[in-house]
């Protein structure tokens, strides 16, 4: 009886080990996103989430906390760089006046198709991942949105018509363009964007089909002009700290995973776009093709911006711009 005793003890001593021993060796990561969970970024992120817990055996399981629930979205670069978040979804253009190069794909008319767009990701990549290192983080993957069309409450036939209007910025870029044409620039974020424009604080924007359909911004303005004027794109970092921290067939399984959701990401960035048009005009929206006056209004304002840029960004703007408009 006594032996019987002992051999089920030892049993259930080694079995809660074992357990032990399986909680310890997995790893939780908390991701900071702020679009909604139907966005198609977000969609992809809990793909990627999915890919890494199925692919690492349950080693590492990835928590994404979507619409701005865990961190608003100009305060997720520093959770990740600080480690209260493991990892976390920015919108590059946001952090623009931080380092220029953050926001070369939000200058208007620079790049403005999915081909020129992956090629200035191509350009912008190195000294991207070279200045995310020395901040403590690394660049898992990254997708545009959707070319950007301005939102309006009344008709546009020229930058003129958007003299003293309140318009919607959310980055240095747009505050800039908002400045170039006269209007009012006024700092809202995506979670409050149909808020905003159903009090009046906003009148106008520059943004995405994908972000007029999340916001359901045909609600409160009636006319989209699809300038096609710039892709600017959502980056997904890690904490240097937590990726290192991981063994290396995990750490493999992060970057198979990322390469997967990138190359998916983009594709449902294309097919958003189309997508998110129709449902502006089942919605009533009017979709305009933009005036021949507002189209050079406009490239003078991304003129004008990326002469500026180049004066801030200096040599290392340079080489960017020099990789992109290589044949």
């Amino acid at each position: 009886m006594k032996r019987r005793l002992f051999v089920m003890t030892a049993t259930a001593t080694a079995l809660t080990l074992g357990m032990a021993s399986t909680a310890f060796a997995q790893t939780k990561w908390d991701l900071a996103a702020a679009y909604p969970a139907t966005n198609f970024h977000t969609e992809n992120l809990q793909q990627f989430a999915n890919d890494v817990d199925k692919a690492s055996g349950g080693k590492l399981k990835i928590t994404v906390h979507a619409n701005a629930a865990l961190f608003k979205a100009p305060e997720i670069k520093r959770a990740v760089q600080g480690g209260q978040a493991q990892a976390g979804e920015i919108l590059l253009v946001n952090f623009q006046n931080e380092w220029q190069i953050f926001g070369v794909d939000g200058l208007p008319f620079l790049a403005d198709s999915y081909d020129e767009s992956t090629k200035l990701y191509k350009a912008q990549k190195p000294a991207l991942e070279k200045k995310l290192a020395e901040q403590g983080m690394n660049l898992l993957y990254a997708v545009a949105w959707p070319p950007q069309g301005i939102y309006s409450k009344k008709p546009l036939n020229s930058a003129a018509d958007l003299k003293g209007i309140k318009w919607r910025a959310y980055s240095p870029a747009t505050s800039r363009i908002a400045e170039l044409v006269g209007a009012q620039p006024v700092t809202v974020q995506a979670a409050e964007l149909s808020q905003a424009f159903a009090t009046g604080v906003v009148e106008a924007t520059m943004t995405s089909g994908a972000s007029g359909v999340d916001s359901k911004l045909y609600e409160n303005l009636k006319y989209y002009y699809d300038m096609q004027a710039w892709l600017p794109k959502n980056a997904v970092i890690v904490n240097k700290a937590a990726f290192d921290a991981l063994d290396k067939p995990t750490q493999a399984v992060v970057l198979k995973a990322a390469a997967d959701a990138e190359a998916r990401g983009l594709a449902a960035s294309k097919r958003v776009n189309v997508e998110s048009m129709d449902k502006l005009k089942a919605n009533g929206m009017n979709i305009v093709v933009p005036s021949a006056a507002l189209k050079a209004d406009m490239k003078k304002v991304g003129d004008t911006m990326v002469k500026e840029w180049l004066e801030k960004s200096g040599a290392e703007g340079k080489a960017v711009l020099d990789a992109y408009n290589k044949p």
